[in-house]
């Protein structure tokens, strides 16, 4: 236990046990849901973490915008409808650590309790990802058949655009982890 400087004792929140990516998925999402109720309105109120959550939400809406405008979110769709897709498989939850979850939870995305598909990624749901802040390798990620398949300067927007959500979603993460302590 920490004190604050009001000298309440509240929890201190460490990156080991349920919340470290060798965790099993149901126990990092156990650590994320326990660290936003015990944490979620401080970290709230702090101005860095509200103003980087809303810069946050900003930069992660203009690349789904982008895959939409370069033909990436069709070439993907067309491939989990008729070839059972493969980028959001069974294993990538895995790369979720705790800190990123409770991100979530801060930005108003509830967790899921289960996996749907179950070769699929445990937040992959029926219309996509769940998550609103992703691993970087879900952001970035674009397999050969759309790079081959899309001309590369339809694609520069895109790419530009993910690094401003991947730098803005580091700086989140970094605050979070020092209002934490963590």
């Amino acid at each position: 236990m920490a004190e604050s400087r009001a000298g309440k004792r509240r929890p201190e929140f460490t990156p080991g046990g349920n919340g470290s990516l060798g965790s099993p998925v149901a126990e990092r999402i156990a650590w994320a849901e326990s660290c936003y109720r015990e944490a979620g309105a401080r970290l709230s109120a702090d101005p860095a973490v509200a103003d980087l959550l809303a810069r946050f939400r900003a930069a992660a809406e203009a690349p789904r915008r982008r895959m939409l405008e370069s033909g990436v979110a069709d070439c993907c769709s067309e491939c989990g409808l008729r070839e059972g897709g493969s980028c959001c498989g069974r294993g990538i939850e895995d790369r979720y650590s705790g800190l990123l979850l409770l991100i979530n939870r801060l930005l108003g995305r509830p967790l899921p309790g289960e996996r749907l598909d179950p070769a699929g990624c445990f937040f992959l749901g029926r219309t996509g990802c769940l998550l609103s802040a992703r691993h970087v390798i879900c952001i970035n990620y674009l397999c050969a058949k759309i790079t081959h398949r899309i001309d590369p300067e339809r694609l520069t927007p895109l790419r530009e655009s993910e690094g401003e959500e991947i730098g803005t979603l580091f700086l989140l993460e970094e605050r979070v982890r020092k209002v934490l302590r963590c």
